[in-house]
Order: C-alpha cells, then sequence, then structure tokens
C-alpha cells in the first residue's frame, strides 16, 4: 500500500529538486525551500497559515502531479517564481504580476509599513491624513502606489510609468483593489505627463542596475523587462539624478521624496554632495532607501 503524500512531505520533495538545479532566488523567496512552499501553496491555492497548522494533510495525486509540473516549469525556463504563477506578494498584499512588468520587491514598501509616516515621534510626514496628493514615478505594477493609498486615506495617487505593458498591468491591481477612483496612470518618461501639478509625496523604484550588472545577471533576472532594470550611467544612476533635480518644482512645500536606489549610495552621494540624504534601512537593506523633504531639496 502506497503512503499518502502529505503537504509537508511534497514541500520536501520539491525544495529538494530546486536546490539540485541550482537556481537564483531573490523575488519573493530566498531559497530553494521557500521558493517550493510559495509554489506548492499558489498552486494549490492553499493559505499559508493552513501548512503551518496542518502540515500533515494528505496531497491528491492530481495535485501533486500539479505542484511537479509547475516546479518542473521553474526549472527547465528559469523564469521567476511569480511569473509562473500570475502573483506576487509585498509586505503581506498579494498583486498580480506577469512578464510585462518587473516584481515588486522595493524596500519602500516595508519602511511604509513600518510606520515612517504614522505621524507619530520621529514621522517623516506629521500627519498622514493631510496627505491629499501622492505620486509614484516608475510604478510598475502598482504595487506602490496601491500600499500608499492605503497608509494615506485621503489623497489621491498619479502613478507613472514609461512602459505601456508595465501600466496595463498597473490597472489590473488597481481594479483588483477597487482603487480606480484614487490612482490615476499615466504614460510617459517620469514627470513629463504631469503637468504642474504639486504633491505631498513622491515615492519612487526607479531602475538602478549598472551596465556591468546588467551584462552578468543572472537567468531569473533576464525574464524581467530590460526597460525595469537599467538606470543609465555607469553608476546606474541617470534616472535618480533626473528625478532628483526635477522633483523640486514638484512637491508642495512640506513634502518629501522617498527614493530607493539599489547599491548607488556613494555613487549618488558624489553626484550630488549638496544634499543632505537621511538614510532609511531595512530588515535587509542598508543605505538602499533615501528620504529628502522638499526644503532640503531646495536649497
Amino acid at each position: 500500500m502506497t503512503t499518502p503524500t502529505t503537504l509537508k512531505t511534497l514541500i520536501d520533495n520539491m525544495t529538494a529538486q530546486l536546490d539540485a538545479a541550482h537556481l537564483t532566488y531573490g523575488h519573493g523567496a530566498v531559497d530553494a525551500r521557500e521558493d517550493a512552499i510559495f509554489l506548492t501553496l499558489e498552486t494549490l491555492d492553499i493559505p499559508e497559515d493552513l501548512l503551518e497548522q496542518t502540515p500533515d494533510r494528505t496531497v491528491k495525486p492530481d495535485d501533486i502531479a500539479r505542484v511537479q509540473a509547475i516546479i518542473s516549469e521553474r526549472i527547465k525556463t528559469r523564469k521567476p517564481s511569480p511569473y509562473l504563477v500570475n502573483r506576487a506578494w509585498l509586505v503581506g498584499v498579494p498583486f498580480y504580476v506577469d512578464d510585462r512588468v518587473i516584481i515588486p520587491r522595493s524596500f519602500i514598501a516595508e519602511i511604509m509599513a513600518d510606520g515612517v509616516f504614522d505621524g507619530g515621534e520621529g514621522a517623516l510626514l506629521p500627519d498622514p491624513a493631510a496627505v491629499t496628493r501622492a505620486l509614484d514615478l516608475c510604478t510598475g505594477s502598482g504595487c506602490l502606489a496601491i500600499l500608499a493609498a492605503d497608509v494615506f486615506p485621503n489623497a489621491t495617487i498619479d502613478a507613472v510609468d514609461l512602459s505601456p505593458d508595465a501600466l496595463d498591468v498597473a490597472r489590473i491591481n488597481i481594479d483588483m483593489y477597487g482603487l480606480g477612483d484614487r490612482i490615476t496612470l499615466h504614460q510617459g518618461d517620469l514627470f513629463a505627463p504631469l503637468g504642474e501639478q504639486t504633491y505631498d509625496l513622491i515615492l519612487t523604484n526607479p531602475p538602478y542596475v549598472t551596465p556591468a550588472s546588467m551584462a552578468v545577471l543572472p537567468p531569473e533576472y533576464q525574464h524581467e523587462p530590460p526597460l525595469a532594470l537599467a538606470g543609465g550611467g555607469n553608476d546606474g544612476m541617470n534616472l535618480i539624478h533626473r528625478i532628483l533635480t526635477q522633483a523640486p518644482q514638484y512637491l508642495g512645500s512640506n513634502g518629501g521624496i522617498m527614493a530607493e536606489i539599489g547599491a548607488g549610495r556613494a555613487a549618488l552621494e558624489q553626484r550630488l554632495p549638496a544634499l543632505p540624504f537621511s538614510w532609511l534601512d531595512t530588515t535587509h537593506s542598508e543605505g538602499e532607501v533615501l528620504w529628502l523633504p522638499a526644503a532640503a531639496l531646495r536649497a
């Protein structure tokens, strides 16, 4: 008699297969086991807490075959797992993704979730309810704009991207969360489609990968749109430099800008030595997210 396969055993088996394939991680999973858990639960539509509560539940043969098929595709194609199941999670919030858009993984989401805008002591903005206009530049899947809509309940948000394909994905997510009346999408180059609008807050996670890094990207990252990765210039800082030099005319007097720049801190500080950057660290990052109030930018 064949021993029934439990959910835990299935995940153990899938982990072993992924581990043996020597894949690259970083799109929501840090290793083979996290990837196996993600693909198994998403394929079988099982909540993560149910795995914790009932790891010994029996998995049907048809469901085992479905998981095996998705794991085999992950190994064969080297596509990031979120593309295979059209789902990515950011600070516990799910988003639709496909290969038209970069997979969301911004540290800005974690920083917002940690309460830096909650109006308490040390908050970057004194009152989240007073933020009525916000901007998400290089919005991609629209994830930061959607998360910002929750943090700033009275804000209407403009979200800009150069890629029409990315904006199509962002629209799917905005509609999924019923935020079409609060988030407006714009196609264009950074601030170009915004006219003379000003904002209480600008969020941006622009492309910042250097040419040297682009040339040696692992296969998983090569599946993402190059437009969403390469920042321009030998140091990858061309786009963020443009954003910071143009931002003052789009910020209200009490506003500020938060930007993620990857490993470009030293290069950016060399380019713009007069700016008094504040650097916001997270559990998995140090010196990759900056904050500048409008007054500091204008000075």
